[in-house]
């Protein structure tokens, strides 16, 4: 067979597996070993692997390398075959299957591979582990059959043994996928003991993951409130539900009598009405004990409120102009006469 008739026969192969083919592919069609090895020579193919070629027009991908693993570990099946029948194949598990998830990229240089039944591998840098596999814990990423997050990351625990680094990666998975915690907390199950928690504890070991990770109430609540931006949103939307209770009659009562000034927020005006409303405020925080469990700095305590009790009264939105994020302009403008005449009354 010559070169480009050769050429013709894989391009069929190829183009549905990332531009590569394995020689037990390539002996389907015709094409020797010989042939590829002189392919390879001139340049039209590229060896990623024994017994993988890929095009050399082909694009580059930082998974080429699994993925030549992978084809190498059935070298006669169609990739798209074996995609369609996930389950009782070959599929890419542990940190392999972290770093396809994106939720780690360093972890091992050894490809990671489960199979439903026992496997050995002869060739160096590939494991396997024997698992039954179900179809609710496998996926496709990077056109590669691979055990869903929740399976991915029960997996780390169990391999790597270091509740930090895989509560990192806990930590991307959540912010880049919708992780099912239930399901999650099932497959830790049998790691809670080893793991210092009561035998098959899984929702204690998450718990202590999410913990590790900084995603637990407490941890999400401090951090929601050190910010003054997202802390005000928060006591608004939280005072204007208790407002809407019959519980909130009282409060709505007392700042319905509280009056402040017409004049837009200014630095030396902030410091004036957070000193002026401090009573009031204590009284509110009195009154609602769980706002103070957001565990609220004075200052940010002051702001938020501030911010709160002018969401909430229809006359203070109509004189008070609050600046984007509390971002308060440096001068006060100057009181009319009227003003001046009025406070002097006062």
């Amino acid at each position: 067979m010559k070169a480009d008739d050769a050429l013709r026969e894989l391009a069929g192969v190829t183009a549905s597996q990332w531009g590569m083919v394995t020689t037990a592919q390539a002996s389907a069609l015709g094409v020797t070993r010989l042939m590829l090895s002189r392919l390879a020579e001139a340049g039209h193919l590229e060896r990623l692997a024994h017994g993988v070629y890929k095009d050399s027009g082909a694009p580059a991908n930082e998974f080429d390398d699994l993925r030549a693993a992978w084809l190498g570990t059935e070298p006669k099946r169609l990739a798209e075959d074996r995609i369609s029948d996930a389950t009782s194949g070959v599929v890419v598990g542990s940190t392999s299957a972290a770093s396809l998830h994106g939720v780690g990229d360093s972890w091992a240089s050894r490809h990671e591979f489960v199979a439903p039944i026992r496997r050995q591998s002869q060739r160096e840098g590939i494991r396997f582990r024997q698992r039954g596999l179900a179809d609710r814990d496998v996926t496709v990423v990077q056109g590669l059959p691979v055990m869903r997050i929740e399976r991915t990351l029960a997996d780390l625990l169990e391999d790597l043994g270091d509740q930090s680094l895989v509560a990192d990666a806990l930590g991307t998975a959540m912010k880049k996928y919708s992780v099912d915690l239930d399901r999650l907390s099932e497959l830790l199950s049998p790691l809670a003991e080893r793991n210092g928690f009561k035998k098959n504890d899984g929702s204690a070991l998450l718990d202590r993951l999410t913990e590790i990770a900084g995603l637990d109430l407490d941890s999400v609540a401090r951090r929601i409130t050190a910010n003054p931006v997202l802390g005000a949103r928060v006591a608004a939307e939280y005072l204007q539900n208790i407002l809407s209770t019959e519980q909130g009659a009282g409060l709505r009562k007392m700042m319905a009598e509280i009056k402040l000034p017409k004049p837009a927020i200014t630095a030396e005006l902030a410091e004036t009405v957070q000193s002026a409303l401090r009573p009031q405020l204590a009284a509110i925080s009195k009154m609602l004990p769980s706002v103070e469990s957001l565990g609220l700095t004075r200052a940010a305590a002051d702001a938020l409120n501030i911010q709160a009790l002018a969401n909430l009264s229809q006359q203070w939105t109509k004189n008070i102009t609050f600046p984007s994020a509390l971002q308060v302009q440096p001068e006060l403008a100057a009181p009319t006469d009227s003003e001046e005449h009025h406070d002097a009354i006062e």
